[in-house]
């Protein structure tokens, strides 16, 4: 039996490949082209759409990133210095806090998770939106997704770890 071809109507109707993070247009009037990415730590995942900034858009300081999350400014968001600076970071690293406008859906886990997921989905964006970010931002570790995640509470036991005090006679 010999292997079968594919006809020129076979090879036309065939789907192709959709990558999960592309540029998207929204379908609304007067909609913009964005990069989507998601950023994860532990349990909070946070979804990032970065669109390049307009000169109609709110005119903030030198320092201050255009950032919204769960509709609220990210300053507003995260009230810790700390906090704010890590979601800034990888646009103050590339030396581009005006430049881009970001809009963030954020949930699950701790603030802190959800400002490193926003920091790791912020980061995923601006590689899509140009490559030639991604050297600086995988050498400042924004690239990598941090793994670690709580341990699962074992039978018998306190906590992960933590048994029941053991008597030997």
């Amino acid at each position: 039996m010999t292997p079968r071809t594919k006809t020129k109507t076979e090879e036309e109707i065939t789907p192709e490949v959709i990558i999960d993070q592309e540029v998207k247009d929204n379908g609304e009037k007067g909609s913009e082209k964005y990069y989507e990415a998601v950023g994860r730590r532990k349990t909070a995942i946070a979804r990032v759409r970065i669109y390049t900034k307009k000169s109609t858009d709110e005119a903030n300081s030198e320092d201050h990133a255009l950032v919204t999350v769960n509709k609220k400014d990210y300053t507003e968001y995260f009230i810790d210095k700390e906090l704010q600076e890590t979601v800034e970071a990888p646009l103050k690293k590339l030396k581009s806090t005006n430049r881009f406008k970001a809009t963030v859906q954020v949930s699950g886990g701790g603030i802190a998770g959800q400002a490193d997921a926003i920091r790791h989905g912020l980061s995923r964006a601006l590689v899509l939106f140009d490559v030639n970010f991604a050297k600086k931002l995988r050498k400042s570790g924004f690239l990598t997704r941090d793994s670690r995640e709580k341990e699962r509470r074992k039978y018998g036991h306190k906590k992960a770890r933590k048994s029941p005090q053991w008597a030997k006679r």
